[in-house]
């Protein structure tokens, strides 16, 4: 079968790969429908470089068909729809039992000591084959994929249960605003723009969007939320602040993560970490690897006293500076870490099947083009060129 592999920092290419067997009775094999390329598998295309062995499979946000099924799996059958969670969880170990799915136990990677297991998402995570690929063995398939209807929608109705859009929701959750309170999100990519429609869709009173890519504004600016261009505003603490009597958001959602644009120094270096030989990069990020934490800064800025501060963006360092006098002098709440999808999936998919497109699920992705093409998407989804906002392949 095809399939995107990593080859390389930014280097990826479809070749031609082993087709996925069943390996155990809980295993499911999916004929991939849609695939996305997401925010996170940018840091695999360049800064995750040394946890990365050329040949790997990538892609985490996937759905499809199932072609076949492992004798544990009673749930699903041949031919039913299915859209994939991208933590791969056993669903009743002690941590799933608690709805913290990405600890699941059973799937935790102890020997890295990370959480549960990803699709297509390196070493650290269990190195187990990803989704940007024609076919795709899905372990603990008798807890994991999401039936979802034969109903004539598009895949993109549904595709993002497997990734953004539980992410975005988690992060309005964990945001807590209050009521009648603000929300800023810092960033509006996918899960930005996502995190801007399920806030106002929950009631979210006030929603402020800050980028620096005119198309991302005018989306979310569109979507209902009031925009500010971090280009074009010389002090954007003081803007947010105009907007809230002068105290700041009650909550602010970091949508970022470790390739914020802002500070050239630390690029520098995560840049220089990437490219040393395998072993030494692995210690080098672990123990004194820093990520680009301008966007994770600014949150901590527009946040007023007593706010909340939640992390959807992905951090990998383990030496970031951080102001701890400013964090703790106001108080602060912070909140982050993987997406429990599951834990979501619920509400979530109640709310992407109704008969109007509420979050505008059908309309987020700006590139539609087949696996072949892949590696030029990714390039284009770096660059943020041609007004890429999300890109969706069909094997």
């Amino acid at each position: 079968m095809k399939a995107l592999t990593w080859q390389g920092i930014e280097d990826v290419q479809v070749r031609e790969v082993a087709d996925p067997v069943i390996q155990e009775p809980t295993d499911a094999i999916v004929r991939v429908t849609s695939t996305a390329i997401c925010g996170s598998d940018l840091h695999l295309y360049k800064v995750l470089a040394p946890y990365l062995t050329p040949g790997d499979v990538l892609g985490h946000e996937f759905m499809g068909i199932v072609e076949e099924v492992g004798s544990g799996v009673q749930n699903l059958a041949v031919g039913d729809r299915v859209v994939v969670p991208f933590t791969i969880s056993c669903g009743h170990c002690w941590m799933c039992r608690r709805g913290l799915f990405a600890q699941c136990e059973t799937t935790q990677n102890v020997d890295q000591g990370m959480g549960a297991s990803l699709f297509g998402y390196t070493s650290l995570y269990g190195r187990v084959p990803g989704g940007q690929a024609e076919m795709v063995r899905v372990p603990h398939a008798d807890f994991g994929p999401v039936k979802v209807p034969h109903d004539g929608h598009p895949d993109e109705r549904y595709l993002y249960l497997s990734d953004i859009l539980p992410t975005a929701w988690q992060g309005v959750v964990y945001a807590d605003v209050p009521e009648g309170g603000t929300l800023a999100v810092v960033g509006l990519g996918p899960v930005g723009q996502l995190a801007v429609r399920s806030a106002l869709h929950r009631g979210v009173k006030q929603v402020i969007g800050i980028d620096l890519v005119p198309e991302r504004l005018a989306r979310a600016e569109q979507a209902g939320a009031v925009v500010i261009n971090s280009a074009q505003t010389k002090d954007v603490v003081a803007a947010v602040k105009d907007l809230t009597d002068g105290r700041g958001a009650d909550s602010v959602l970091d949508a970022v993560g470790m390739e914020a644009h802002g500070n050239p120094v630390s690029e520098k270096i995560v840049t220089a970490t990437s490219h040393l030989p395998g072993p030494a990069a692995r210690l080098a990020f672990e123990k004194v690897g820093i990520d680009r934490l301008a966007a994770l800064h600014l949150s901590l800025e527009l946040a007023r006293r007593g706010g909340t501060v939640s992390i959807s963006g992905v951090y990998g360092g383990a030496a970031d500076p951080m102001p701890l006098l400013q964090m703790f002098d106001k108080g602060l709440t912070l909140r982050m870490g993987q997406c429990h999808v599951q834990r979501w999936t619920d509400e979530l998919f109640e709310i992407a099947n109704q008969t109007e497109d509420v979050l505008g699920l059908e309309s987020l992705a700006t590139h539609h083009l087949p696996l072949d093409q892949a590696a030029e998407a990714y390039k284009t989804f770096q660059t943020k060129s041609d007004g890429c906002l999300k890109v969706v392949l069909k094997p």
